[in-house]
């Protein structure tokens, strides 16, 4: 493999070792995803890459490629869900390409942040993320017909423009209000809530609500019926998407600092 460096997917706070049974292979051309103990109850979930594939010049070049991103993006998620599911186990998932010089400077740079970890593990204990983003699409009346725009006099014409522009502007108005009102119904559901900004690959507007919810896995349920709900009494062309369950990705760093 050359000259390698040591990967690492996650930290994982368990009473026993972690299962590495079926874990999945993890990142294109690294090592079988291992794990190291790190404090008591402490462990990485590491792996050896190659520096010609994962060094710094060999990303520059290959972060420009987006179907490999992608595909790397998705072994890393498929190793911390692997662990994620695992029984009384919390996992910290680390950002891609969290990479360290050797083993054995990982696992020295975690312990001398223990303290953030332990903090961090209190504060997303037996808890799971889910997103729910809000978009809204106004219904685009038909227009008028030929014959119609012709018989029409101009000043009814601009009156039936200004009416259908207001009634859209007021439909937008009261889906943004729902929007805002679901935040609130579904924070109250969980341990913390934090809205993302950035506006999806792809939309043409920014949705209405891009949230991430931590949510006690017990309450997991009824907040899925909450969701369900409140896209059931929606105002028409609104549409509510639910994602989840994530490892906590959006509440690894406190709010203040996130």
């Amino acid at each position: 493999m050359g000259e390698t460096a040591t990967y690492l997917y996650c930290i994982v706070h368990s009473s026993v070792a972690p299962v590495t049974t079926r874990v999945p292979h993890g990142l294109p051309g690294a090592t079988r995803p291992a794990v190291v103990a790190v404090a008591n109850s402490y462990w990485l979930v590491t792996a050896g890459v190659s520096l010609q594939s994962y060094g710094p010049a060999a990303l520059e070049a290959s972060l420009r490629d987006v179907q490999w991103v992608t595909e790397v993006a998705v072994a890393h998620e498929s190793v911390v869900e692997f662990f994620a599911r695992q029984s009384g186990a919390t996992v910290i998932p680390m950002k891609l390409f969290t990479m360290f010089s050797s083993e054995k400077r990982a696992v020295s740079e975690m312990r001398t942040r223990l303290r953030d970890i332990e903090d961090v593990v209190s504060r997303i204990a037996g808890c799971e993320e889910w997103g729910v983003r809000i978009t809204y699409q106004p219904n685009v009346p038909s227009r008028l017909s030929d014959r119609q725009t012709t018989s029409a006099s101009g000043t009814a014409f601009l009156k039936a423009k200004k009416a259908a522009r207001d009634a859209s502007q007021r439909s937008i108005g009261i889906a943004t209000e729902e929007a805002e009102a679901a935040y609130t119904t579904l924070a109250a559901m969980a341990r913390e809530a934090r809205r993302r900004q950035d506006t999806p690959a792809g939309a043409t507007a920014p949705p209405l609500l891009d949230a991430a919810f931590l949510v006690p896995a017990a309450g997991r349920s009824r907040f899925k019926a909450a969701v369900k709900k409140l896209a059931a009494a929606s105002t028409d062309g609104t549409h509510v998407t639910l994602t989840g369950p994530w490892p906590s990705y959006n509440f690894i760093q406190p709010e203040s600092a996130s």
